[in-house]
């Protein structure tokens, strides 16, 4: 194979050079890929298995000696820190996403299922990385794409429950309890898509998709919180005013 588009990738996106490109390979090789290829023998998983841990002792030891919080609060912030979204999101922003092995039927699957694939990939990268440069490089790679997020997370407070916070909100703010509709279901059964709108009294103020009615009620709540927060700092610049 041709392993240029993966060492430039390494050079240009990650800053340095692997010593064996084989393992940034492997880190973005689908288990589906080598299904369908019998030439290939490696897929990603032992990769993911290692760097989610990887993940996690970095995480948690920034978190540990940069913030005085509980032990509750940090792990909520951490698992907000490296939920799927958030690492499929910083996986999009590397780019790798063109050098990601899959079988023809995982190209074709649907979004959720191409970001889960993506955010695997993520923490492969990392056991990649740790396995080929070093404990010291993986944490700066991780400091450089995820940790970097911190501050957003908590000042945005999405760390916390959304479902509860978009409650403590709305019971604040309105006066009212907000309750989840489900606007529509689409799709087989196998792979169901639930829409969910959350009203407050008679009010929509969130949508919400998801493969399940609790992802998409999780959804609902955190455009919820996104309106009220913007309640709050429209109140806020009412009064400076």
């Amino acid at each position: 194979m041709d392993y240029n588009a993966y060492k430039e990738f390494a050079k240009d996106k990650l800053g340095f050079e692997f010593n064996d490109i084989n393992l940034l390979v492997t880190a973005l090789t689908h288990r589906s890929y080598v299904n369908e290829h019998r030439k290939v023998h490696e897929h990603n998983e032992r990769l993911e298995f290692l760097g989610d841990a990887v993940l996690e002792i970095v995480t948690s030891d920034y978190l540990f000696r940069n913030y005085d919080y509980p032990e509750g609060i940090m792990t909520a912030i951490r698992a907000a820190l490296v939920r799927t979204e958030s690492i499929c999101e910083a996986g999009k922003e590397l780019g790798y996403e063109p050098l990601v092995r899959l079988s023809r039927g995982e190209q074709n699957g649907t979004e959720r299922a191409h970001d889960v694939i993506l955010a695997d990939c993520f923490e492969a990268v990392i056991g990649a990385v740790y396995l080929d440069q070093g404990y010291e490089v993986a944490r700066e790679f991780i400091a450089k794409h995820i940790l970097v997020k911190t501050e957003t997370v908590i000042e945005e407070g999405t760390w916390r429950d959304p479902k509860s916070y978009v409650q403590e909100l709305a019971q604040k703010i309105d006066g009212l309890t907000p309750v989840y509709r489900t606007l529509r279901e689409e799709g087989p059964d196998h792979d169901k898509v639930f829409t969910v709108g959350l009203y407050v009294g008679d009010t929509l103020r969130g949508t919400g998709i998801g493969h399940s009615k609790q992802d998409a009620q999780a959804h609902a709540a955190a455009e919820g919180v996104k309106y009220y927060k913007k309640v709050n700092l429209g109140r806020e610049d009412k009064k400076r005013h």
